[in-house]
Parts: C-alpha cells; sequence; structure tokens
C-alpha cells in the first residue's frame, strides 16, 4: 500500500511536515492568536511579547497538542473601556460648582481661592560647548564586539521571513530569501512595505513570500 504524503502544520508557531499515521497527541507545540498594539507584537495564550517582529515570530510554542491542517480561527480581543477617574469632591464641592467667581477662578470669600498653582521652579538652561557636545557624543557611541563564529557553526537567519540555519561556509550572495521590510501593521492590515503587499489575515501575512535575496545575518541590524 502506498504511504500518505506528508502534510504541513497550520498551527500558528509549529509549521512541521507530518503524515496522519505518525501524529501522537503533544507532537505539535503552537501558538493562539497574536494581539498588535501601539508597535508591540504579543501571543495571547502565554502573554509573551516582542516589538521586533522577527523575535517574536522565534518565541517557542506554548502549547501542546495534535499537528493539523486545519487553519486556525483568530479571535479578535474585544476593547475594554478605561474608565474615566472622577475627581475627588471636598464637602463644599457643591457650594463652589454653583459660585460664578469659583467657576471663572477668581478669589471667593466665601469659598477660599481659586488661584491656580505655577511651577515655582522653571527648568534650567546649560550652555554647552561644541567641545563639550563632541566629547559626550564619543562617550555614547560605541561600536558593538563583534562575534566570533566559526565556518562550520551552524546560525539561524534573523533576516525577516527566513529564519533557516546555516553555516558560514555555504553562505553567498542569494542563499537568503527575505524581506527587508519593515512589517507594517495599520488599520487591521498586515503587510510588508518592501514588497507592498497587505493582507486582512494573519495566516495569510505568514504566507507571502519573500521579495530579496542576499546573505543569510545570523545578528541584523534593526
Amino acid at each position: 500500500m502506498e504511504k500518505a504524503g506528508k502534510l504541513r502544520c497550520q498551527r500558528i508557531g509549529c509549521d512541521a511536515m507530518f503524515t496522519e499515521d505518525d501524529n501522537p497527541e503533544g507532537s505539535c507545540t503552537y501558538h493562539d492568536s497574536p494581539v498588535f498594539h501601539d508597535g508591540m507584537k504579543e501571543w495571547s495564550c502565554c502573554k509573551k511579547r516582542s516589538h521586533d517582529f522577527s523575535l517574536f515570530l522565534q518565541i517557542p510554542g506554548c502549547k501542546e497538542g495534535k499537528h493539523t491542517t486545519e487553519k486556525p480561527v483568530l479571535k479578535k480581543p474585544a476593547a475594554t473601556p478605561k474608565p474615566i477617574p472622577k475627581p475627588a469632591l471636598g464637602p463644599d464641592a457643591s457650594a463652589k460648582e454653583a459660585c460664578s467667581r469659583c467657576r471663572q477662578g477668581f478669589f471667593c470669600s466665601d469659598h477660599g481661592s481659586q488661584v491656580k498653582v505655577m511651577n515655582s521652579n522653571p527648568p534650567i538652561t546649560v550652555a554647552v560647548t561644541p567641545a563639550e557636545s563632541n566629547t559626550e557624543e564619543q562617550k555614547v557611541v560605541s561600536a558593538p564586539a563583534k562575534k566570533i563564529v566559526g565556518i562550520n557553526e551552524p546560525q539561524t537567519c534573523g533576516n525577516k521571513g527566513c529564519g533557516k540555519t546555516f553555516k558560514e561556509k555555504d553562505n553567498h550572495d542569494t542563499a537568503c530569501d527575505y524581506h527587508p521590510g519593515p512589517a507594517v501593521f495599520h488599520d487591521r492590515m498586515r503587510g510588508w512595505k518592501c514588497c507592498d503587499i497587505h493582507v486582512k489575515e494573519f495566516d495569510e501575512f505568514m504566507t507571502i513570500p519573500p521579495c530579496s535575496k542576499g546573505w543569510h545575518n545570523a545578528d541584523p541590524v534593526s
């Protein structure tokens, strides 16, 4: 009998190949739906988050189960309105609200002064000479230490959309398929600015093919 072909798991964070005959419970590690807000990416299941999208996708799955070919249904979190804090009212607050002088901010002999408190400590400006400014810049800017890696040591490419394992001896100028980015998340749309492709669903975004070729890079500059 001909063996069934391998299938690709559709769970977010897995993407492994499997067969129906070899799919035990616990063989799949995955995430539930992601949450994007104000530039932050977060997994709704384990609350792990990152500002960098490539690092966000590398967070290991926190749930276990069987591989499946069914695409997950992404839940949209309901927005919870923030309560508006009410100012604490003193015992004579109602009388002040009814007084026309108090409402306009004038001094009132019946309800006390309504004088606004001003900042008594204005900011102090210190003049900096060009020579001092250059010295401070030299202290802040320093070149990062270069990591030494052997040509046969396996590394994981950090380029967006790649994530493959490579060795430096096999690296070349067309070895990597990646997105130079950046990733764009706006008005429930997800996409890449480099190839100007935008979709609504997260699983569709994950399948957008890379648009550039280049060298694998284990430590890309964000």
